[in-house]
This record gives structure tokens, C-alpha cells and sequence, in this order.
């Protein structure tokens, strides 16, 4: 037997849950984060090194005002005026030029931040896409989403304002520091040894206020999945007349995220308070002892007079890191969840190493020895085995939960068996390429999802843009060769007429032509069609049938049949009983059993007439 058909477990058959959010520590998360995006760090270089010029100029008027009181006002043969105005003038030219360095600085990280911010939102997005049904369905859509948006939002803040000042306010103190030695080394110990007990408590309150924003980004996931989970169901909502308890889920998922922010906010707050109380008490402990420095001569009064200016640009970044925490904990809580979604794994993937292609035309396929369960579940299907030809209308029909929709997936690859293999054309699905078996299969689902945008917008997205040189007259074909042109003419605009938001604008069976118009003008070998069962017009109903009719002709089919009309008219019925295949046969011939078809069709015949 061939590795292709080999029983063998599928990658991730045990469902694979989406990370909720990554266990990396604040630096790993920093280095994994730009190794995501490293554009964030382009032109790094540059930008420090104009950071640092920005940082000098900070300490521009310390060492003037001392230069100017101890080498000017206070020189010995008297004040000197001009030596007043050429210091004032240099110190005036040296602002303008840290001014602009400073906005240089600001300049670079906005643009190279949102380069990598929206290479962070692309790849995110783009894994979400790769991630399963069953992964993404793991997490509420309006949470998923949260991560490509609102969580990506607290890194931009972050790296926009905090990054900045972050970067300023190191090397603000290391300059600051350095200067502070040059005037005198025992203040600068005075400093020193009133900030380091407080660095030291910094790295467990920042392991606590980190913990508290990860609850904050859960908590606003959670939220905006409720809103828009009350959004997208709001009709239902109205319908039901429980708008009073949805309200109160939503207020609910509100005032937990509020909580949670309040929490965060606190754990801040004590921080600054530490931070406030300690440069208050480090000015007055170096007013203190500067001032018995001066009494003994072993500093000067415009010295100390600097190095009071140097002490508030030393202790200003160390109370703003209160805020540059804040932010700092906020981006690093949001980048684990954005990056929870881009380390989670990928359960239907491309074959390692590349995959293989397979001729076009009407497909066969086989199912061997499939066993597929859902994560958490029993098995749904056990142990199938199908051959459906090339070419052949198979309709698959079952009672409720029996597997019929699972098979879909299975057949689609939106899913991979636990044991066993699916085969197209004799190679298993799992050795082609994803696009080439899109490209190769196509599901119409139930209910015909329908982008805003045109009724041609919608029927496109069944090509590559390629293949589409002249998209409206590729879109009015397809509804010709479906028997749907009349259907079009009495639209108000045509095939450009708006669908509305998910299709709301059009009813449930008019939603389906297009699904139809969609998948045929994708070209499919295999179609597998999961039969609306919503209730429609005689007239739609008719076009539905006759359209059907057309998309299938030529092609391999495989219909999840609700109706046991269609079934009727297959070549092949396949019956699917508690996960088991049972009966598989043209219709007269299963009818003519003594089995389950025999009798799901008799029940079918009683509540028709």
C-alpha cells in the first residue's frame, strides 16, 4: 500500500486549541515581536544615534547656567556680559539642534513603527485565515478579531509614545548620570543610593502589573465578542424580545473589563507613588548635602546649582516611567495575544517541503479508512470507505449528526481525518498544495455568505483576479450558462447591484443563486454541495434546481441532500447512520432493499403528501 494511503494520524487530529495568549516573558515577547515585525527596528541605528544627541541637549542648560554663574556672573574681576551672551547664544544653538534631532527621532519611529505594526496586523490576519474552522472556533469572532485590531492598537501606542520616551529617558539618565560625576561624584551617590531599593522593586511590580493588563486585553476581547456577537444577532435579539438580557451580558462584559482596568490602574498607580516619594526625598537629601559640599568648598555654587537641574532630569524619566509602564505592561499583554495567534498551530497546512498537483477534469474520489472525531468529542465517523467516479452526482443523505457535514469537510480538507486518508485522483489530499486543491474543490455551503459590495464583486471571488480580464462580462456568462440572465435583467442595477452587509439585501434563495453563480465561475472539478434548507419561492426555488443542474453538469458531485428528491436524481445515494456508511447505491436499487434508505424514503413519501 502507498504512503498516501497508509491509515495514519493527521497533524494536530486532536483539535488544536487557539493560544490565548503567549507564555513568553516582557523581553522574550519584545525580541519574538520584532522578529515578527522587523521592520520596527529598521534604521535603528540612525534613530538611537539621533536619540542620543536629543538626550545631550537636554543637559544644554545645566552646564550653561553653571558655566554662566561660575565663569561669568561670578567671575573673578567681576560680571562679564559678552561672555553672558556668547554662552546664552551657544546654548540657544544647541536646543535648536537637539530640537530637531528630537524630531527626527519621533519622525523614524512613527514610520518605521507602522511599517511594522501593519506587517504585525498582515501576518496576523493572514495565520487567523490559516488556522482551521475548528481552531477559530475555539475563541468568540469578536475576540479573534480583537487581536488583529484593538491589541494591536495598545503596541502602536506604545511604540509611538512609550518606545519614545522609553529610549529618551535611558539615555536621558545615563547622560544626566555622567554629568552629575563630572560636578561631583558623592551626589551622585546621594542619587544613586536613594533610586536603587526602588529599581530593585520595580521588577516584581512590573511582573504583577504585567499579569493585571493580560486580564485587562481578556477582558476587552471578551467584551468586543459580546458586542459583536449582540451586533451581527441583533434581528434574532429583537425577534425573541430579549434585548433586556443581552443588555445585561453586554454590561456584564463591561464592567469586568472595567474591573480589570481599575486593577491595572492601582498596581500603576503605587508605583508612581514609590517613584514620586523617592525624587522628592533625593531633591531635598541633595540640597542637604550639596549645601555642606559648598560650606567645606568642594563644590561650587553654580556646580550645584547644575547639578540640581541634572537631579530633575534624572528623577523626570524615573516618574514618567510610571506611564511608560503603564503602556509598556498594555503592548506587552496585547502583543502575547497577537502573537498567541501567530504561534498557535496550524492544523491544515501545505506539505512540508512543497505539495504535489494533480490533472484538471472531473475528479474521483475515495475516502479510506476515515475516522474523524471532533476535539473533546467521540469519534463522528468511523472507519468510511467511498469510492465516488469520476464524474458522478453522489448525494449523501443521513439523519441529523449522522456525519453528512463532517464528510464535507473532510472531502474540502477543512478538516483531517484522525486515521486514514482522503484521496483525489488517487493521491491523498494532504500531499497537494492548499491552493491547488482549492483550486480543484469547491464547498457551497448552506447559507450563501455574501461580502458587501456588488452581486459581480461577490460571483468574482470565485477566480483569481487572473483569470478575470474582463470580470463583468465573465460574471453575465456565468449567470447565462446558469439559466439565471432573466433572474439578473429584474434586479434594480444588475449584476451591480448592492448585496448589502453579509447579503442582507437579498433573500435567503436569491443569496444562493449567487453562492451557485460564485462556484461555477470558479471552475471546480469537485463540487461539494451542502443543500440550502431554507424555505423559498416556488420561483427561486425552480431557478435554484435548474441552475443546479447546470453547475453540476460535467463535474464530480457530492451533495449533503436534505431532501430525498435529491437524492432521486444522483447516480449514486450514500447512506450515513451513526457515523458508519451503511448503504451505498443508485437509488432503485437501495429502494428496492429492505434498509434504511428503503425506509428513510417511505417516511420522506408520507410527510409529502
Amino acid at each position: 500500500m502507498s504512503a498516501a494511503t497508509d491509515d495514519r494520524d493527521a497533524p494536530g487530529a486532536e483539535g488544536v486549541r487557539l493560544e490565548r495568549t503567549s507564555a513568553l516573558g516582557a523581553m522574550a515577547t519584545l525580541r519574538r515581536g520584532v522578529q515578527v515585525s522587523p521592520q520596527l527596528v529598521q534604521g535603528l541605528g540612525v534613530t538611537a544615534a539621533l536619540a542620543v544627541a536629543a538626550a545631550a541637549g537636554r543637559v544644554v542648560v545645566p552646564v550653561a547656567v553653571q558655566q554662566t554663574m561660575d565663569t561669568a556672573i561670578l567671575a573673578p574681576g567681576g560680571p562679564q556680559t559678552d561672555r553672558v551672551a556668547v554662552l546664552v547664544g551657544l546654548a540657544a544653538l544647541c536646543l535648536v539642534v537637539a530640537g530637531t534631532c528630537s524630531a527626527l527621532v519621533n519622525i523614524r519611529l512613527f514610520r518605521s513603527s507602522e511599517a511594522g505594526l501593519a506587517q504585525l496586523r498582515v501576518r496576523a490576519f493572514r495565520h487567523v485565515h490559516d488556522l482551521s474552522a475548528l481552531t477559530q472556533g475555539t475563541e468568540r469572532r469578536g475576540s479573534l478579531v480583537s487581536r488583529v485590531t484593538s491589541d494591536v492598537d495598545t503596541i502602536s501606542l506604545f511604540v509611538q509614545w512609550g518606545g519614545i520616551m522609553l529610549l529618551v529617558s535611558v539615555l536621558q539618565i545615563l547622560v544626566a548620570t555622567a554629568l552629575m560625576l563630572v560636578y561631583s561624584w558623592q551626589l551622585t551617590l546621594v542619587v544613586w543610593a536613594c533610586f536603587v531599593p526602588l529599581f530593585l522593586v520595580l521588577r516584581p511590580a512590573q511582573k504583577r502589573v504585567s499579569a493585571a493588563y493580560g486580564v485587562v486585553r481578556e477582558r476587552v476581547g471578551a467584551m468586543l465578542g459580546a458586542i459583536s456577537e449582540a451586533v451581527v444577532g441583533a434581528e434574532t435579539i429583537r425577534a425573541y424580545g430579549v434585548g433586556g438580557r443581552t443588555q445585561r451580558r453586554i454590561d456584564a462584559a463591561v464592567a469586568a473589563t472595567r474591573d480589570a482596568m481599575v486593577r491595572a490602574q492601582v498596581r500603576v498607580a503605587l508605583v508612581f507613588s514609590s517613584g514620586s516619594f523617592v525624587a522628592n526625598a533625593v531633591l531635598g537629601a541633595v540640597v542637604v548635602v550639596g549645601t555642606l559640599l559648598g560650606v567645606n568648598g568642594e563644590i561650587s555654587v553654580g556646580a550645584l546649582l547644575a547639578f540640581l537641574f541634572l537631579v530633575q532630569l534624572f528623577t523626570g524619566p524615573v516618574q514618567m516611567a510610571t506611564e511608560i509602564l503603564n503602556e509598556l505592561q498594555n503592548a506587552i499583554a496585547g502583543w502575547r495575544r497577537v502573537l498567541g495567534v501567530i504561534d498557535t498551530e496550524v492544523e491544515v497546512a501545505d506539505p512540508v517541503g512543497g505539495g504535489r498537483t494533480t490533472p484538471r477534469g472531473a475528479a474521483r474520489v475515495e475516502l479510506r479508512g476515515v475516522t474523524f472525531a471532533y476535539p473533546g468529542g467521540p469519534p463522528v465517523l468511523r472507519d468510511v470507505d467511498l469510492d465516488l467516479p469520476a464524474g458522478a452526482k453522489v448525494a449523501v443523505v443521513g439523519a441529523t449528526g449522522s456525519g453528512k457535514t463532517t464528510l464535507a469537510k473532510l472531502v474540502t480538507r477543512l478538516v483531517d481525518p484522525a486515521r486514514g486518508a482522503v484521496l483525489l485522483d488517487g493521491v491523498d489530499l494532504r500531499e497537494l498544495t492548499l491552493e491547488h486543491l482549492r483550486h480543484r474543490v469547491v464547498l457551497v455551503p448552506q447559507e450563501g455568505f455574501l461580502f458587501e459590495g456588488t452581486i459581480a464583486e461577490n460571483v468574482a471571488y470565485g477566480a483569481r483576479e487572473d483569470e478575470l480580464p474582463d470580470r463583468d462580462a465573465a460574471v453575465a456568462r456565468a449567470f447565462a450558462e446558469l439559466g439565471l440572465t432573466d433572474w439578473v435583467a429584474d434586479l434594480p442595477d444588475g449584476v451591480h447591484s448592492d448585496v448589502g452587509q453579509r447579503g442582507e439585501r437579498l433573500s435567503a434563495g436569491e443569496r444562493q443563486l449567487v453562492a451557485l453563480a460564485r462556484a461555477h465561475l470558479a471552475g471546480a472539478d469537485v463540487l461539494v454541495l451542502d443543500e440550502a434548507t431554507s424555505a423559498v419561492d416556488p420561483a427561486t426555488e425552480v431557478r435554484i434546481a435548474r441552475a443546479l443542474d447546470q453547475l453540476t453538469a460535467g463535474r464530480s458531485t457530492l451533495t449533503i441532500a436534505h431532501r430525498l428528491s435529491t437524492a432521486e436524481a444522483a447516480d449514486m445515494v450514500v447512506v450515513v447512520e451513526e457515523g458508519r456508511v451503511v448503504q451505498v447505491g443508485p437509488h432503485d436499487a437501495l429502494l428496492a432493499q429492505d434498509g434504511p434508505y428503503a425506509a428513510m424514503h417511505a417516511a420522506w413519501l408520507a410527510q409529502t403528501r
